[in-house]
Formats: C-alpha cells, sequence, structure tokens
C-alpha cells in the first residue's frame, strides 16, 4: 500500500480522534488549504513583526550613521563615541534585557538579527552589540542575583558598555587554565582581585567588567568564579593590540593588582563560573555566526554592484559565465551559513539542544566569510585591492571568525563529541 493511501485510510480516523473532525470534510487532501495551514511550520527566514522592524532600523543606522564612519575608525584603530551612544539610544545594547531594566525584551533571534544586520556595514561596531548582548548581558540576566541586576542591567541598557574577561597568556582555548586569583580578603567578606586578562574586547570602552578568577587553584575548574568588577576600582586597561582585522574594536589587556570586590558582586554561584562560561560562550558563539554572515553579505553586496556596473570587452563583468558560476555558488554558500545561524539561534530561543548545531554555524559561517570577502576583492580586480572600496576591509575582518570565541578546531571538537553517542555503542 502507497503511503497516500495508507493516509487516506487511516486519517479520518485520527481526525475525528483528535477533534478536528468538525471541519466538516477530511481535509488533508483536500484542495482548501484549511488544515494545511494549521500544520504548516515557518520557515528560518520568517520572523516577528517587532523583529522585522528592529532589522529595519539597524539597517538604516547602519548606513546613515556607521558607514560614514567606517574607514576612520579603522584608521584609527578606535570606535566613534557618537555612534556607541547611538547604538545605546536605538536600544540595540539590551536588545533581550528586560523592560524593568530599561531593555528591549526582545527575543534572542532578533539580538542575532541586529549583530548581522551591523556586520553588514562594520564587524567591529556589531562585535561590540554582540559582546554585550549575548555575552553580557545574558549572564547577568541568567544567573546575577537580583541586587545585581537592578544595579547593572539598567546601565548596560543604557549608557555603559560591558566586557566578558575570561582568556589568560596561557589560557585561550584552554580556557580554564587561567590564574587570575580571587582571595577572601582577611576579616572581610570581600574578595581580592589579583592578575591579568588578554585578549579582552569592548575593554577599551568598558566601565563593567565580568572576571572570572580562581578562587583556589587546587579545585581545579569548580574553583572558578565569576565577579562584577566596576573599572574605578582600580581596572588597569593596559596593551592595547594592533589587529589585523576589526581594528575599531578594541582588544586589551587587563591587570588587577588587590581589587577590592563585594562578596555581593558575585555572579550566581561560588564554584559556578566554568559551568557560566561554556553556557553562555554557546550562546555566543551563534552571535560570531551572526556577524560572518552579515560580513560576507556585506563583500557579496558591494562586489555585485561593481560587477553588474564594470564593463570588459564591451560585456558587464557580472554577465560572463564564469562569474555567474562563482557569485551563484558564493551566493549559494552565504544562504546555507545563514540558515544553520538561524536554526541554533531558533534552538536556543525554544529551550532546546544548540551546542552542536552553534557550533556548526560559527564553523562555517566563519568559512563562508573567508572565502567571500576573497572573491569579493577578485571579482573587483585591481579597485577591490585598495581602499577606496571596503572589501579588503571585509577580508580583513573576516580572519577573526576563525578564532575568537573558540577556533574552528574547538567548534570540530565540539561536533565531534556531539556525534560520538549516536555512534559508539
Amino acid at each position: 500500500m502507497s503511503f497516500t493511501l495508507c493516509l487516506r485510510k487511516t486519517f479520518p480516523t485520527l481526525v475525528r480522534r483528535s477533534g478536528l473532525a468538525a471541519v466538516g470534510k477530511p481535509w488533508l487532501f483536500s484542495e482548501t488549504p484549511l488544515v494545511r495551514n494549521v500544520s504548516t511550520f515557518a520557515s528560518l527566514n520568517t520572523f516577528t513583526e517587532e523583529e522585522e522592524l528592529l532589522r529595519e532600523a539597524v539597517a538604516r543606522f547602519a548606513q546613515n550613521k556607521i558607514l560614514p564612519k567606517v574607514r576612520k575608525m579603522d584608521e584609527e584603530e578606535k570606535l566613534d563615541k557618537e555612534i556607541i551612544d547611538g547604538m545605546f539610544e536605538q536600544g540595540f545594547m539590551g536588545i533581550e534585557t528586560e523592560s524593568e531594566y530599561g531593555g528591549a525584551h526582545s527575543s534572542f533571534v532578533a539580538a542575532i538579527l541586529v549583530v548581522e544586520e551591523l556586520a553588514k556595514v562594520d564587524p567591529s561596531i556589531s562585535v561590540m552589540c554582540d559582546v554585550q548582548n549575548t555575552l553580557v548581558n545574558t549572564l547577568f540576566r541568567k544567573y546575577a542575583s537580583d541586587h545585581l541586576k537592578k544595579k547593572y542591567l539598567p546601565q548596560l541598557a543604557s549608557n555603559t558598555v560591558g566586557a566578558f574577561c575570561l582568556s589568560e597568556v596561557g589560557s585561550g582555548s584552554d580556557a580554564f587554565a587561567l590564574k587570575t586569583m580571587a582571595r577572601k580578603n582577611t576579616g572581610s567578606s570581600d574578595y581580592l582581585l589579583n592578575g591579568s586578562k588578554m585578549w579582552i574586547t569592548n575593554s577599551g570602552e568598558a566601565e563593567i567588567f565580568l572576571v572570572f578568577a580562581t578562587i583556589d587553584p587546587s579545585m581545579g575548574r569548580k574553583g572558578i568564579t565569576c565577579f562584577v568588577v566596576e573599572k574605578e576600582w582600580g581596572v588597569q586597561v593596559a596593551k592595547k593590540e594592533s589587529k589585523l582585522g576589526i581594528r575599531a574594536s578594541s582588544t586589551c589587556s587587563l591587570n588587577f593588582d588587590n581589587i577590592k570586590v563585594p562578596e555581593e558582586n558575585v555572579i550566581g554561584k561560588v564554584g559556578q563560573g566554568y559551568k557560566y562560561a561554556i553556557e553562555i560562550l554557546n550562546e555566543g558563539r551563534i552571535g560570531i555566526a551572526a556577524q560572518m554572515i552579515g560580513l560576507a553579505q556585506g563583500a557579496f553586496d558591494h562586489a555585485l554592484n561593481y560587477a553588474f556596473q564594470r564593463k570588459q570587452f564591451g560585456t558587464l563583468v557580472a554577465e560572463f559565465q564564469g562569474m555567474q558560476y562563482q557569485y551563484a555558488q558564493i551566493s549559494t554558500e552565504i544562504e546555507a551559513a545563514r540558515l544553520l545561524t538561524y536554526n541554533a539561534a531558533r534552538l536556543k530561543q525554544e529551550g532546546r539542544d544548540f551546542v552542536k548545531e552553534a557550533a556548526m554555524a560559527k564553523l562555517y559561517s566563519s568559512q563562508v566569510a573567508e572565502l567571500t570577502a576573497s572573491k569579493a576583492i577578485e571579482w573587483m580586480g585591481g579597485v577591490g585591492f585598495t581602499r577606496d572600496y571596503p572589501v579588503e576591509k571585509f577580508y580583513r575582518d573576516a580572519k577573526i571568525g576563525a578564532i575568537y570565541e573558540g577556533t574552528s578546531n574547538i567548534q570540530l571538537q565540539t561536533i565531534a563529541k556531539s556525534l560520538k553517542p549516536k555512534y559508539k555503542k
């Protein structure tokens, strides 16, 4: 018996049992779309009205406010304060934060869309927004006490940049080999924080730092705890890295010298910092994937616009068959990366397991971003290699995607571990 015939015989019974028979006639194979629509799932590119409006607002802001300053920020290796202030004014720095704390109280998918749209114009601004939303704000929202939420989330949503401080000289991919110490101050409930951090995004602009430190090295990762530290308490922003790409985004070393941290500024529970970091970084990887697909789309758009204007041998460059094959393939790669990213974002938002999908999205999106930016330069020829056009910057910016918030090898390892239980008996 065919599958269709089987359904025709059994489905009326299922309909009666479910109560759907009230629609009047068996509907699965009817011409009316009535019940067909009941079981229709939205595509990954279907968003709420709020998400669509937010994406449009971000695109306008990026084109009108950020684009004119991208080159200057890149050359000066510094974010423009007016743009940062504008990001807060537009509500882009507290997307998921509850309205009671001054945030937009929107969705995780909305946050991903914002990161993507910003990256189409400037990945440096995009990563500042990404870290603020997917790492800093999320850690506060999920694990901080009510007191800490009331104290810090309104600042982070309105005017204050935050930083997520995990990496050190000897702890990159091996993040929990960190040496920064937090010891109880003699005769006090406060902690004394000592040590240093490296590669800290947003550290040049941040006033609030989420610092991961160990309370006892002998406890291993079970001693790692997360502390909220304010810059004015004595955080020393040290060497600022001079980087290949995302130059405007500040990446600095931090030093902590006997900084007194109140016991109440522990995020969550003592000794649970490693757990929080792993969980938050899994979410953050979706944000980096969004940054990379935005970057790829930005480079692609610039190159294709040029190719449909430039003529050689009397023909538009984009009309040569060899070119058509190339940009058709790249467009497909970008769309595949985007769908991986949106799928991971929706899984996270639905409260389902998303670790493998997040790793896949970050891995593939970073690969696509590099390939797209490289091809964009080639498609534009000599001018693509100059700073007169933005594609060379996209090319430089793309490389970081394979490195931060977990290298590509770490993503591959995560994917492999996720697959192992299914096949190893």
